[in-house]
């Protein structure tokens, strides 16, 4: 990792694009965020964090954090420290007692945890030199507003509604629901 001082962030959104769901961490009081590629379980797994979804069971990141308090363990932040080749890379920072841990993890990761424990997020300020984006959005010939991943601002909405969407069926058939479920893969399928 390069030297590069840290700027405190926030998990500004989750979106879909055409190549792909990305967490986009913005700093604070920037105009710019940094697109970070991930897989659909992860997106889902911030979502979840983002929005306090209570689970009927614990998820992956659930359980970390379950293990986590069990040991004593604090997470002080998370930070995205380095782009290599096209790769994030994060860490994240815990104490335990006045032991001091840092654990290399995915950002994703990193990313799902903090969502969870509301616990502070830095991004190396090279990697957002490197890999920032305007966030303010673009208007095209036709005056259609478009994101900087080229998708409308109803799009976006869309999307964002139907990854909630998902969210609460998932439960309501966890939860035997099937009422609930189906009333809901019903406005999933109006969405589509």
């Amino acid at each position: 990792m390069a030297n590069s001082s840290f700027l405190e962030a926030e998990i500004w959104t989750v979106a879909r694009t055409d190549k792909g769901n990305a967490v986009l961490v913005k700093p604070l009081g920037s105009e710019q965020a940094v697109p970070i590629f991930i897989g659909q379980l992860e997106a889902q797994s911030i979502l979840i964090g983002l929005g306090n979804v209570p689970m009927p069971r614990p998820l992956t990141h659930d359980l970390v954090i379950q293990m986590l308090e069990k040991f004593g363990v604090t997470m002080e932040r998370v930070e995205i420290t380095d782009l290599r080749d096209g790769t994030f890379y994060g860490r994240i920072l815990m104490k335990q007692g006045i032991k001091k841990i840092s654990i290399d993890s995915r950002p994703s990761d990193a990313l799902g945890l903090a969502a969870r424990l509301h616990c502070p997020v830095f991004i190396a300020e090279s990697v957002v030199e490197e890999a920032g984006i305007a966030v303010n959005m673009i208007q095209t010939e036709d005056d259609q507003t478009v994101s900087p991943f080229g998708e409308s601002e109803d799009e976006i909405e869309s999307d964002t509604e139907k990854e909630r969407l998902l969210t609460e069926l998932q439960q309501a058939v966890e939860a035997e629901n099937y009422e609930e479920a189906a009333r809901l893969r019903d406005k999933i399928n109006e969405l589509s």
